[in-house]
């Protein structure tokens, strides 16, 4: 049936979505300073101090992961229970900083990419306007042409108000369809495309709050009828609630940051690509993390973060009224007909295997990020996820420079595992503050 061919189209593609792993490649990266000053030569002493430090730390750190994933390869994941949503491509990580540290962005200080990961942040902007574009080619290990871009930008309406866009645009490239018995129906250029619009408010010197509205447009057929089936685009609207808690404070005679960060994303009705009774979750997500900047001088500064993910969408149950850890999992059953909200409710306490397994479907990141005279910085991060939910272990490396109107980064994936469709996936990020060239003319 058609409608069967197109679930397992994007199933499919969730897998695919579901495991970032890449090349393992060390960056080296040099800093020519000359000055006349000796406090800018020590500063500079100190930076290459640091760097040597970060590179060993990171070695070390590689080596422990790889050992521990070759000894954990060997284990069984039988009790594989993972869930899939429609539209997964919301999930993916669109912009290169956050995706050079862990995938641990919602509590990060704000940039101009925030609308992915916690709107309520844009309030807390040095400046007035920015806009930003990101980039990464997708599945290079496998084809060539598919892409995922993000557009997003944001405007301070004044000193407690402003407002957020951003356009979000998945090509899967070039698919040929083909009957049960093998037969070419057809060439057609699935994509998928998300636009939204955000607010976000502060509630405190503190404290924001945020909500964005997301149109959303799932077109994977290309609206072919294969057996009678018609198929269409799946259209749906969902809606993201954030908060965000920034508090920049002085001690020991240094600057620090303290932020939080909480946001509840793609809250929604279910999308449908046919005219039946089949309809899929939206990957509903919750998000919480924290932050933590602090400066070692007037030149050097860290960034420490953490983020903890969790979908609120049922999870699959197995056919019987007994949970066999190795049985096979099956989709559908009485977790079919509930509504998104109760959904919500119902995903912290559903799993077949009780407190154990949701505990499995929470996902963790890590992330560092270290500045220089606020110009240049490199960061490194860690992302974990049980075996039995998606399996998604890896390292993300990134850099990052800024002028004074510019800024530009990217990422990179480093793998746990080899052979992976997603291997030497990057990510580069071009931001633009419109506030600072208006300055300058």
């Amino acid at each position: 049936m058609r409608r069967n061919q197109a679930k397992c189209l994007f199933l499919v593609k969730f897998l695919f979505y579901v495991k970032f792993f890449g090349k393992c490649s060390v960056l080296f990266f040099s800093l020519n300073y000359c000055c006349k000053n000796k406090y800018y030569i020590f500063a500079a002493l100190n930076f290459g101090k640091i760097m040597i430090k970060l590179l060993r730390l990171f070695v070390l750190l590689t080596v422990l992961v790889v050992v521990s994933e070759n000894v954990m390869a060997q284990a069984t994941t039988s009790g594989a229970n993972t869930i899939t949503t429609a539209v997964p491509f919301l999930s993916i990580t669109p912009d290169s900083r956050a995706g050079g540290m862990g995938d641990a962005g919602v509590a990060l200080t704000p940039d101009v990419s925030s609308q992915h990961w916690n709107a309520a942040k844009y309030v807390f902007m040095e400046s007035d306007m920015g806009v930003g574009l990101s980039y990464s080619p997708w599945l290079r290990n496998l084809v060539n042409d598919i892409n995922l871009a993000y557009l997003s930008g944001y405007k301070k309406l004044d000193d407690v108000q402003a407002i957020s866009a951003s356009l979000r645009y998945f090509s899967l490239g070039d698919i040929v369809f083909t009957s049960e018995f093998g037969e070419i129906q057809g060439q057609q250029s699935p994509n998928e495309f998300a636009i939204d619009f955000g607010y976000s408010r502060l509630l405190s010197e503190t404290f924001s709050g945020a909500v964005a509205i997301r149109y959303i447009r799932s077109d994977l057929t290309g609206g072919q009828l294969v057996n009678g089936v018609e198929t269409h685009a799946g259209n749906s609207f969902a809606t993201d609630v954030a908060f965000y808690y920034h508090n920049e404070f002085r001690a020991n005679r240094k600057d620090n940051i303290f932020s939080a960060g909480i946001n509840i994303q793609n809250i929604g009705a279910k999308i449908s690509y046919t005219d039946g009774e089949v309809k899929d979750f939206l990957p509903t997500n919750l998000m919480l993390g924290a932050a933590y900047t602090t400066e070692l001088d007037e030149y050097n500064s860290f960034t420490f973060s953490f983020e903890a993910n969790k979908l609120l969408v049922p999870t699959p149950p197995v056919d019987s009224t007994i949970y066999d850890p190795g049985g096979v999992i099956l989709p559908g059953g009485i977790n079919s007909d509930i509504g998104p909200i109760a959904g919500i409710f119902k995903s912290f306490a559903d799993a077949p295997g009780g407190f154990k397994e949701e505990m499995q479907e929470i996902s963790f990141g890590v992330g560092l990020e270290y500045w220089y005279n606020k110009q240049f910085s490199i960061r490194g991060g860690y992302f974990y996820e049980h075996e039995n939910k998606g399996n998604r272990k890896y390292f993300t490396a990134g850099a990052g420079l800024r002028l004074n109107v510019f800024g530009l980064d990217f990422s990179y994936l480093l793998p746990t595992q080899r052979n992976h469709p997603l291997e030497n996936t990057l990510r580069f990020t071009l931001s633009f503050d419109v506030d600072a060239f208006g300055n300058q003319r």
